[in-house]
């Protein structure tokens, strides 16, 4: 039963161009005054790129042409003047459930012991007024985690969850928390909060959803820091088994360190972002 699952599974992937396909990049730019950039969102029409410069902070783009144009609005992630969300690291939006934006605090000067958290937020009061004043909602430690949270909205079974993941060389999982959940726990390892999780592969800087193929992305490195890689997973599957299940894995070949990717209004067109302060944004394509 299992090998029969197996090869209806790879000969779906086939049909459905994933398993064959191939990520191309089309144009490079540098988009500066992020820091390090940390990853990319695509709502509304809007780009949003985050990053760490000197506190957490995300800017706004309009998309015209393969260009991303600066709107002139910027987001600090501050409250009272105080960086909160130093070093963000995903962003779960999906327009009607808790905004959600993840962070990685550095516990000691080598950066070998972390702290994940995870920040409630009032989206758009936060894209009205900048900042986290009046706009953060609730804080809940990702105590959960293994190592390092990085948030995003996935579908399973009709239902939104959070999925978030770790960044380590072993012992990786993919985590989905109840929403509601927890928008009103203090830890992710309160009762009732993590509803699945299943063992992934190393380095998973950040995650996306194509809500119709049922597929998560893993952003990657391919070793630590360096080197591109996604993983395409059938979600359902993964939840199932309880390990993932990879549709299709694309290297490309850049040594630079892929912080995130998203798809913009089609499937074929994306744009991926590194963490270097030169040539650090990429329009993409996917056949």
């Amino acid at each position: 039963m299992k090998i029969l699952i197996t090869i209806i599974s790879a000969m779906l992937a086939l049909f459905f161009g994933w398993a064959s396909m191939d990520i191309n990049i089309v144009s490079t730019t540098t988009i500066d005054s992020l820091g390090a950039c940390q990853g990319v969102s695509y709502h509304q029409g809007k780009v949003f790129l985050y990053g760490d410069r000197e506190v957490g902070m995300m800017r706004v783009y309009d998309l015209q042409a393969n260009q991303l144009v600066y709107t002139g609005k910027e987001i600090k992630f501050t409250q009272q003047n105080q960086d909160i969300i130093n070093h963000p690291t995903g962003i779960a939006y999906n327009g009607s459930l808790p905004t959600f934006i993840g962070n990685s605090i550095r516990l000691n000067p080598e950066g070998t012991r972390w702290k994940a958290m995870i920040y409630a937020v009032d989206w758009n009061g936060l894209l009205k007024t900048g900042t986290l004043d009046n706009n953060l909602l609730h804080v809940i430690e990702d105590d959960a985690c293994i190592q390092g949270t990085r948030p995003e909205y996935v579908q399973y079974n009709g239902k939104w969850y959070v999925a978030t993941s770790d960044y380590g060389p072993q012992k990786n999982e993919v985590r989905l928390y109840d929403p509601t959940r927890l928008s009103q726990a203090q830890k992710t390892s309160e009762p009732g909060v993590v509803f699945k999780k299943f063992s992934c592969s190393a380095w998973v800087q950040n995650l996306h959803w194509i809500p119709s193929k049922g597929i998560l992305v893993l952003i990657q490195n391919q070793i630590e820091g360096r080197r591109w890689r996604f993983t395409f997973l059938d979600l359902q599957k993964s939840i199932e088994t309880g390990q993932q299940h990879v549709v299709n894995t694309i290297d490309v070949d850049k040594a630079d360190e892929l912080e995130g990717f998203c798809l913009l209004n089609t499937l074929n067109i994306g744009i991926a972002v590194t963490s270097s302060r030169r040539q650090n944004v990429h329009f993409v394509s996917l056949p």
